[in-house]
């Protein structure tokens, strides 16, 4: 494998776990007058930003993993586009987490790479088409995950409530694109591991 592609992702990984992320897009609800929160709504509100931070991190691993094992130019570039869409969700999660006084999970460097290797592992043995099933499926469990916060986010916090709204519709689009370009189906017991692994994460940085 050339040298480049991995200087690469090397530089992707350093950059999402120990620099500040930056958006190209405003923040969603930056416009928002600020509601008050009693300490258990911030507190729990925290929590869960800091499940969907991990999340951001996760998909800079699985992306970049992804386009490293890809064999296709143009699929690469779309990889790249929808990675940096997820940098501006990073950047909005670690943003809300500072308002709230809260922090990132601290086991980020263990997140990341467990995604970079299934990301690669699905480019590298399974070929593009089902490293493109892997990013619809991630998507749609994402997406109903991000429905589930808007469900238990406080009333109050539109703040954080906006940024998961504009997360979700743009795993839509990530979803829609990885269909167009020929993903296939995965298999039941793959999604279901898929969906294990996933509520294994979220349980964890719920706290840690």
């Amino acid at each position: 494998m050339p040298l480049t592609p991995l200087i690469l992702a090397a530089d992707s990984a350093l950059r999402t776990l120990f620099a500040p992320a930056r958006s190209a897009r405003p923040l969603p609800g930056s416009s928002e007058t600020a509601l008050e929160m009693t300490d258990i709504e911030r507190r729990e509100a925290g929590a869960l930003m800091r499940v969907n931070h991990v999340g951001e991190v996760c998909a800079q691993a699985l992306y970049t993993g992804q386009a490293l094992a890809c064999r296709d130019a143009a699929l690469r570039a779309q990889l790249a586009e929808a990675s940096r869409e997820e940098t501006d969700h990073l950047a909005w999660t670690k943003q809300r987490l500072d308002d709230l006084n809260d922090r990132p999970s601290l086991l980020n460097p263990i997140w990341y790479a467990g995604s970079f290797a299934i990301g690669f592992a699905a480019g590298k043995l399974g070929g593009d088409k089902i490293s493109l099933g892997f990013v619809v499926e991630t998507e749609r469990q994402v997406e109903a995950h991000l429905q589930s916060h808007m469900d238990l986010l406080p009333a109050a916090d539109t703040a954080s409530r906006a940024i998961v709204a504009q997360m979700k519709a743009d795993e839509i689009e990530h979803a829609q694109m990885a269909m167009k370009a020929g993903a296939a189906e995965l298999p039941a017991p793959v999604k279901s591991l898929m969906k294990v692994a996933a509520k294994l994460m979220t349980t964890v940085a719920h706290r840690i």
